[in-house]
């Protein structure tokens, strides 16, 4: 099976070392705790991905940005589920939203009060 991340697939294709992290993207402030999602509303960007590897021709909308612990984002994710009528998980800081609904998404978190991108 191929358990290449993303992140490392990005880094080969752009000669970056996998391990650089830039500041803006990769590390949250250190002076922010995790804690409640919605305290995060516009300190962050959630960068808005569509995935299709890995998923048997299936499409998914990846967001990712999130500082918080798991239990404030199943509750993100619940909200955005609810409100666009799909399935989907929240895990590790990402939340996976099935299909491609990037454009659906990016409004949802706007109404919400975050800052996002479609990547």
């Amino acid at each position: 099976m191929n358990n290449i991340d993303w992140k490392e697939a990005l880094g080969k294709a752009f000669n970056v070392p996998a391990n650089e992290q830039t500041p803006d993207t990769d590390q949250a402030p250190a002076t922010e705790d995790k804690g409640d999602a919605l305290q995060q509303q516009g300190k962050t960007r959630l960068d808005i991905i569509l995935e299709r590897k890995g998923r048997a021709g299936k499409q998914a909308t990846i967001i990712t940005g999130f500082t918080c612990d798991d239990e404030a984002l199943k509750q993100v994710a619940s909200a955005l589920k609810s409100k666009l009528g799909v399935g989907g998980s929240a895990r590790g800081g990402e939340i996976l939203i099935q299909g491609d609904f990037r454009d659906r998404v990016l409004k949802q978190l706007n109404e919400m009060g975050f800052k996002a991108r479609i990547i």
